[in-house]
C-alpha cells in the first residue's frame, strides 16, 4: 500500500510511530509536497494520502475523507502566510506570486483577496521559496514559511489569522483522503494506519518529550523550542468545529468559482 507523506514538520506528528516506532509491513511512505501528493492520489498512484483540502474537490467521487484527522489551525499558524512589500489593501494590480507546493492556501488568499478585501492583484506562479524582487508579494508554505529569510520581509500576514478574522472560521488546511479503489485487499492496512496514526497523536500527550527531539532531527533547520510551540499552535484531531469550517470553506470557494462545488463529503472511520 502507498501512503503519502506531506514532507514538512506540520505532518511529522502523524507518522512518529511510523518513521520511529513500528513500521507497517507493506506500506511504502511517499513523501513530498502537498501538490505533487494532490496529483498522485488523483491518478491512483497513492492509495491513502493527506491532501490540501482544496484538491478534494476533484477526487470527491473517488475517495473518502478520514473523519479523525486533518491539519487545522484555530487564527495564527505561522507556516502560512503572504509576505509583501506593500500592505495587502494596495495589492490591487500588483503581482503576487502563488507557490505551487499548495493549492489550499493559494483558493484562501484568493477569497480573501476577491471577497473580503475587494482587490485583484496579478497572479503569478512562484517558487516555494520566493524572490520577491520579481513579485509585490507572494504566498509561502510549510518549513519555507518558517525560515529566517522570509521574517525579514516588510510585510507579512498569516492566512490562518486572516481567515478567522474575516470569517469567522477556523482553517483546515488539509485531510486525509483514501481512493474507492484501494479498499479492496487493503482495508485491514488501511486500518492499520489510522491506528498508527491515533497513537502517534496520543504520543504528543504521553511522550511529547520524545516526539519533539525526533521531529528536529528530522527537520534540524528547527530548535525544539520552536517545534514545542508550532505544534500547540495546530490542530490534528478533526472536531465537529473544523468539519463545519471544511464545508464553509468547500461551498464559499465553489460559490466564489475557485472550486467544484463539494456535495456530501463521504467519511470513513
Amino acid at each position: 500500500m502507498r501512503l503519502g507523506y506531506i514532507n514538512y514538520l506540520n505532518c511529522y506528528p502523524f507518522y512518529y510511530r511510523m518513521f520511529e516506532k513500528n513500521p507497517i509491513e507493506n506500506v511504502s511512505i511517499v513523501p513530498a509536497y502537498p501538490s505533487q501528493l494532490n496529483a498522485m492520489i488523483a491518478k491512483g498512484e497513492l492509495d491513502l494520502s493527506p491532501i490540501s483540502s482544496a484538491a478534494f474537490s476533484k477526487i470527491q467521487n473517488e475517495a473518502y475523507i478520514l473523519k479523525e484527522f486533518c491539519l487545522s489551525s484555530i487564527g495564527y499558524v505561522r507556516s502560512v502566510v503572504l509576505v509583501s512589500n506593500r500592505p495587502i489593501e494596495d495589492l490591487h494590480g500588483r503581482k503576487v506570486g502563488l507557490s505551487s507546493a499548495s493549492q489550499t492556501s493559494v483558493v484562501l488568499l484568493k477569497l480573501l483577496l476577491h471577497k473580503y478585501y475587494r482587490i485583484k492583484p496579478l497572479y503569478v506562479p512562484s517558487l516555494p521559496l520566493p524572490d520577491l524582487t520579481s513579485v509585490d508579494a507572494a504566498l509561502v508554505i510549510g518549513n519555507e514559511a518558517m525560515s529566517d529569510s522570509i521574517t525579514r520581509v516588510k510585510f507579512m500576514y498569516d492566512i490562518g489569522e486572516l481567515w478567522l478574522l474575516k470569517t469567522g472560521y477556523p482553517v483546515v488546511f488539509a485531510v486525509f483522503a483514501l481512493r474507492d479503489d484501494a479498499l479492496s485487499g487493503n482495508r485491514q492496512k488501511s486500518d492499520a494506519i489510522i491506528t498508527s496514526f491515533s497513537e502517534s497523536l496520543q504520543c504528543l500527550e504521553s511522550d511529547r518529550a520524545s516526539l519533539i527531539e525526533a521531529a528536529a532531527a528530522r527537520y534540524p533547520e528547527f530548535d525544539i523550542s520552536y517545534i514545542e510551540e508550532y505544534y500547540r499552535l495546530l490542530k490534528f484531531s478533526f472536531t465537529e468545529e473544523l468539519r463545519n469550517a471544511l464545508r464553509f470553506y468547500f461551498d464559499l470557494s465553489a460559490e466564489e468559482g475557485f472550486l467544484e462545488r463539494v456535495n456530501d463529503i463521504r467519511w470513513y472511520s
